[in-house]
């Protein structure tokens, strides 16, 4: 017999939210409700017919709704309330990224998870792209001898002066956008670092639509022990989108330009040379999204492990922590496996 329909709830009618619909109809999956702030507001009702689903209600009533599965694209500060709420409603959970605010609420999360059965996933879908799969695949297997450098860069020109992203109530900043996708490659390349050291450049207080000050450039260093780690994000770059990541080791060089797209429509291709020669690996445009939906509808429905539980969720914030700790103070902050 064939399976029912994955059915899937929408906690807001954020932009993101645009990206998984059709990645969760990709994947086999039913985008059933939407739960917004104002159910009769027109943006609410116009998203529920552009997008062919039901208005179930409050974030509330969706929670509650006849749903496997809640998607929380809401802004930073909400992944945790609304993450914990729909995890004791008895429903499996994909929230983007960050999974929280900090380690702690991380954990509480994870905690909550475990305690439920619930399958709970931080959305990173550029992970399941498969240029990604080829990269682990070969700092790895040694194609690159020992890794001595990684650098990731990802950043882009935020214009919009309401984006919650530049207001620190709500969890805004470089480092919690843009800044956590070569943090969570460089931990998936190498393990997890032993120590950090950052700095940022802030806004004052109040200035652009926040309430405090955000860091809208942060750079940081991870020691892994052998391996160095330099990361740099902004939201102050002219580029519309600049992604990257160089990866150099004692055998070779590997560099791709728009690594951490989570949905590619060009092809990406990765540059080698190792010994002395040089070689490129190119991959056609490629869904993350459905491809990540697909392996969590899996997962929830007990057909395959998580290949990355909620613990990795909580190790990614520890590294999150301590670049935001170091980039305030200016000290080295050190890591421990159980911090």
């Amino acid at each position: 017999m064939t399976e029912p329909a994955f059915r899937w709830g929408l906690l807001g009618a954020a932009r993101i939210a645009r990206a998984l619909i059709p990645a969760i109809r990709e994947a086999g999956g039913e985008v059933a409700f939407v739960g917004v702030r104002d159910p009769q507001s027109a943006r609410a009702q116009a998203f529920a017919q552009e997008w062919g689903v039901r208005v179930a209600g409050t974030y509330d009533d969706l929670i509650t709704a006849d749903v496997h599965a809640v998607y929380n694209p809401l802004p930073n500060d909400a992944h945790l309330p609304w993450t914990l709420a729909a995890l004791r409603a008895g429903k499996h959970v994909l929230t983007e990224k960050p999974l929280t605010l900090n380690a702690a609420e991380a954990q509480q999360l994870a905690d909550a998870a475990a305690q439920t059965g619930g399958t709970l996933l931080e959305a990173f879908a550029y992970r399941f792209q498969p240029h990604i799969l080829r990269i682990v695949e070969l700092v790895r297997g040694g194609t690159l001898g020992e890794v001595r450098s990684v650098h990731g860069a990802f950043g882009f020109h935020m214009t919009n002066p309401d984006d919650f992203r530049w207001n620190a109530a709500q969890g805004g900043g470089a480092l919690f956008d843009v800044g956590t996708y070569p943090v969570n490659l460089m931990r998936l390349l190498l393990g997890e670092p032993q120590a950090v050291t950052a700095a940022a450049r802030w806004t004052p207080a109040g200035a652009q639509a926040g309430t405090g000050d955000i860091d809208v450039a942060l750079s940081g260093t991870l020691d892994f022990g052998g391996a160095l780690g330099s990361l740099d994000c902004a939201f102050d770059w002219t580029d519309p989108s600049f992604s990257r990541l160089t990866v150099v080791g004692t055998l070779g060089t590997l560099d791709v330009p728009r690594v951490y797209h989570s949905h590619t429509h060009e092809p990406v291709t990765l540059h080698l040379n190792v010994g002395g020669q040089e070689s490129h690996e190119e991959f056609p445009p490629s869904n993350g999204y459905a491809r990540m939906v697909a392996h969590f509808q899996r997962t929830a429905r007990g057909q395959e492990a998580a290949l990355y539980p909620p613990a990795d969720a909580v190790a990614q914030a520890r590294v999150l922590d301590a670049l935001y700790a170091s980039a305030r103070t200016g000290a080295r902050v050190t890591l421990t496996p159980d911090a």
